[in-house]
């Protein structure tokens, strides 16, 4: 769909879409109505408020949630299915373990952050946040305190690739709107990344941790079952713990190996994760060389691969592929299922409000709210950087979507670069500030909050004052970076 013509102006747009924000969170923080029924009513009374006909409102309605629940559900669902695998089968305390060994008991959250970092190279954010779930989760239970510690530094490493970061779309699409170079956007997107996370990320976790208390989520691990399906009590906290070898024992938190008496190798882990993680590096990879203009990626072999690398498709070998590695060889394929459907249950609440906040986002967008902002911003005589920074921002919290903020705001400002005739470096360093702004005040009308949110087991009050929090601290860092290196050179 296309935005609707304002029926009011700039002014009365903005404060329809702060009075929609404040309506919201008054419903959900104070009065307490369930978040799902919560979004749904405000994007309705939103619709209504900035002038959409009374025919079209339905079709408003599902532009954003069909487009977001049918992004996550599949996401969501073969995530928590790979997560219940590999939680069951003693497979994510391994990973854990292996990883711990590595770095250290003091640095698992560094550890945690910098797989993720690499992972997040070419998975998305919400793909990679439902693969390394269960091992954040197994983290967490091992060596206790604030869930925060160890979730904040693999969530942001995640968000941090996938604004900042080519191949991902984004940051692709608004180098292409510039008239930049996408390696060159690469080659500056990557180290701003990786020092914007370790500064607004992994420093403000640690800050955020130690204030917040959260404790670890039950939407992956639920209640512990043997084979038989019978539940497990916890054993006591000293006795749990597994040797960095994989030797069979008690998980983290009491929780014991469900599946069989040993455990799976880490090799066997490792694979299972660098499935998704090398399938959907195909379909990223091959959409970023197609917009570069070296490939067509919708012919031949490459569409093949294409296909092999569709985030729903690569979850869903992987599955398959746990399934065969994992389950079968330790149980029947009726106890499997069962695992599954187990896994399954916890999270229609999840998918649902995910895709609410969709549907919230899609009613701001269409509204022509984020059109009236840009328009009037583009005249105030702000310096390049600056301009695309605050534009990005305003866009990102008037509709929510970091992907949206990215590529309307290269091209509103497309036309003032290539005027200014900047070079690739420069039109890099003006992407990295646009994504700085598209990252920063994460809040209810993203659905990656409520991804966040819900995963984690957080209330929105906890979710605005740990991962808003985050994501603003994010952004400010890859901008000021920017800003410094545009200003130097």
């Amino acid at each position: 769909m296309e935005a609707i013509e304002p029926v009011y102006g700039t002014t009365t747009l903005l404060l329809i879409a702060a009075g929609a924000v404040a309506l919201l969170l008054f419903l959900i923080m104070k009065v307490r109505l369930h978040a799902f029924v919560a979004l749904v009513g405000v994007s309705v009374a939103t619709a209504l408020a900035v002038g959409f006909p009374l025919a079209d409102i339905p079709d408003v309605l599902m532009f954003g949630f069909a487009d977001t629940i049918g992004s996550v559900a599949l996401l969501v669902a073969f995530g928590v299915m790979l997560g219940r695998l590999l939680e069951v089968t003693g497979g994510a305390q391994v990973l854990a373990d292996t990883l711990i060994a590595r770095f250290g008991e003091k640095r698992a959250p560094l550890a945690l952050g910098i797989a993720a970092l690499l992972f997040g190279f070419p998975i998305f954010f919400d793909a990679g946040l439902v693969v390394f779930l269960p091992i954040v989760l197994t983290v967490a239970r091992r060596f206790g305190g604030s869930l925060l510690f160890y979730a904040l530094p693999a969530a942001g490493a995640f968000a941090a690739m996938h604004a900042i970061v080519p191949p991902h779309p984004g940051p692709v699409a608004a180098t292409e709107q510039l008239g930049g170079d996408i390696g060159i956007t690469l080659l500056v997107g990557l180290p701003i990344a990786v020092l914007a996370w370790y500064v607004g990320v992994y420093l403000v976790s640690r800050f955020l941790g130690k204030r917040i208390d959260v404790s670890v989520s039950e939407v992956v691990f639920g209640e512990a079952r043997d084979a038989h399906g019978r539940r497990i009590e916890d054993a006591p906290a000293e006795d749990t713990g597994r040797s960095a070898d994989g030797t069979a024992g008690k998980s983290a938190g009491g929780v014991s190996v469900q599946l069989g008496e040993e455990p799976p190798s880490f090799g066997t882990v490792l694979l299972l994760l660098l499935i998704p993680l090398v399938l959907i590096s195909f379909d990223t990879v091959l959409n970023a060389v197609g917009v570069a203009g070296g490939l067509d990626p919708d012919t031949g072999f490459a569409a093949f691969l294409g296909l092999l690398g569709y985030t729903p498709v690569a979850l869903l070998i992987t599955v398959v592929a746990a399934i065969l590695l994992l389950g079968r060889p330790r149980t029947s394929m009726a106890r499997v299922r069962t695992i599954v459907d187990e896994a399954l249950a916890p999270i229609c609440a999840i998918i649902l409000i995910t895709g609410a906040g969709g549907m919230f986002g899609g009613v701001l967008e269409l509204s022509g709210i984020g059109d009236a902002l840009s328009s009037s911003l583009s005249d105030l005589g702000f310096s390049l950087i600056l301009q695309a920074f605050v534009i990005a921002t305003l866009l990102r919290v008037a509709q929510g979507s970091a992907t949206v903020a990215l590529t309307t705001t290269g091209g509103l400002i497309a036309s003032s670069v290539h005027q200014a005739q900047l070079g690739d470096f420069q039109i890099g360093l003006l992407v990295v500030a646009i994504a700085a702004g598209a990252t920063v005040l994460s809040h209810v009308n993203d659905s990656g909050f409520w991804l966040v949110s819900r995963f984690f087991g957080m209330d929105e009050k906890t979710t605005l004052k740990s991962w808003t929090v985050m994501e603003t601290t994010l952004g400010l860092s890859a901008f000021v970076i920017s800003l410094g290196l545009w200003v130097v050179l």
